[in-house]
């Protein structure tokens, strides 16, 4: 195939967000596009490079963002709400039909009610253009260093802008410079904001480098006159010199408040520490939890229930009115502490948690399961743990999955040891995102 610019029309779609165009008879995949878009592609070797869109999709609409076209936060904020579950929900049954996994009820997908429902926010600091002035927010959109940031984002409530943008102007007027990530120089990372959605409760993180040298006084004194409606119960300085992206803290110092904050679900509080999992769409995961507790319901027995990859214990201390006993195995130590004491504050006496791997965990729990509740990171099970699973032989399996596409690698394997999948929901719990949430009810009957 030779290099040369062309113009085709999608004409496909498949999960996450990846539009199919066909040139002679070759299938190109065309990331960031919509169906029935005319796109304009420079074809090198066999790959197309999107170079820019043509002609709109008949579905599309203008953009509330006014850098949607630059942000790399957002997929669909040029879709109505309800085009962009029908995409999504098309994807992911695409999926399952490409598998020939069929024959399960479909129960369809269910949206977020509110648009603002991010409760957790990790920006960067970086610039917006080469040798630019210091900017704080979310990566460019197929851009590796550059910045954008949006004092009105629509994903967030405006506590989190107005955070952000203090956080800018006050390093702005400091001798302080972003962490660049090529060469390993300068001191600010990132600046992460959680929030209680229903307590109201706002814990700050900062993320520097060791050789920062501002002092924080200020900084603190400062942001806490803020005018916001949440309150802020905690703000810490987390010290990392990893040079990879994913920060794993060295030192933690902590400038005010607590050491956590508190989300409630269900009626139940949450203790939830700095780099602890809680689900980033509370009223998204109030939906999930809901279908994931009607799940259980429908299963034969349920003395003896697992949750796997349990997090702070949200969905063990959910399903514990329903079960005579949940066991949890989670590897993160921070979580399974929140998770125990969650269950003191929640007066919770049959559930037990337990730190681990969890494809060598298992092998350390004396009771036998009668359903196992599995949220698996986004590539899914490890092939150990599956197979840990698998010996259990229990009757039923509900299986949340932020990956659909390894949701149905690991139902294969499932399929293949006599399982079959009986019920799908799916919970779009990342609006304007190419992402969305499944829940299969599988079953050994």
């Amino acid at each position: 195939m030779k290099s040369k610019n062309i113009q085709l029309e999608i004409e496909d779609i498949e999960y996450p967000n990846i539009g199919i165009a066909r040139y002679n008879s070759k299938k190109l995949k065309i990331k960031n596009t919509l169906p029935d878009q005319k796109v304009n592609l420079f074809l090198k070797r066999r790959k197309a490079i999107l170079i820019g869109i043509a002609e709109k999709s008949p579905k599309e609409i203008m953009p509330k963002c006014i850098i949607f076209d630059k942000c790399g936060g957002c997929t669909y904020q040029n879709l109505e709400y309800t085009d962009e579950l029908e995409l999504k929900k098309y994807m992911v049954l695409s999926l399952f039909e490409k598998s020939n996994i069929s024959n399960f009820d479909f129960l369809g997908i269910e949206g977020t009610p509110n648009e603002s429902y991010r409760n957790k926010m990790e920006y960067s600091f970086g610039d917006e253009y080469k040798d630019g002035p210091l900017s704080l927010g979310l990566r460019m959109s197929n851009a590796f260093y550059q910045v954008v940031n949006n004092k009105d984002c629509n994903i967030v409530d405006n506590d989190f802008n107005t955070l952000l943008f203090f956080v800018l102007d006050f390093f702005k007027d400091t001798a302080e410079t972003f962490y660049n990530r090529k060469n390993h120089t300068g001191t600010l990372r990132y600046f992460v904001i959680r929030k209680g959605i229903n307590t109201g409760e706002i814990f700050l993180n900062l993320f520097t480098t060791s050789t920062f040298s501002t002092n924080l006084d200020n900084f603190v004194k400062q942001i806490l006159n803020l005018k916001i409606n949440a309150k802020i119960v905690g703000i810490i300085h987390t010290i990392s010199d990893n040079v990879a992206d994913t920060i794993f803290p060295q030192i933690t110092n902590y400038l005010y408040g607590n050491n956590h904050y508190i989300e409630s679900v269900f009626g139940l509080k949450f203790k939830i520490y700095p780099m602890a999992f809680f689900q980033t769409n509370t009223k998204g995961a109030e939906i999930l939890y809901n279908h994931v507790l009607d799940f259980l319901k429908q299963c034969e027995k349920i003395n003896i229930v697992y949750d796997l990859y349990c997090g702070t214990g949200t969905i063990a201390q959910i399903v514990s009115g329903v079960a005579k006993k949940v066991i949890g195995i989670d590897i993160v130590e921070e979580s399974i502490i929140a998770a125990k004491e969650n269950t003191q504050i929640n007066n919770i006496t049959n559930c037990h948690f337990f730190c681990g791997d969890v494809k060598d965990a298992l092998s350390n729990i004396e009771d036998v399961p009668d359903v196992i509740i599995l949220d698996p990171p986004r590539e899914g099970l490890h092939p150990k743990a599956l197979k840990k699973v698998l010996d259990f032989n229990v009757k039923e399996i509900i299986y949340i999955s932020c990956k659909p596409t390894s949701f149905v690698k690991d139902l294969l394997v499932f399929i293949e040891n006599g399982y079959k999948l009986k019920r799908l929901q799916l919970v779009d719990m990342f609006p304007r995102t190419a992402h969305v949430e499944a829940i299969g009810l599988i079953v050994n009957y």
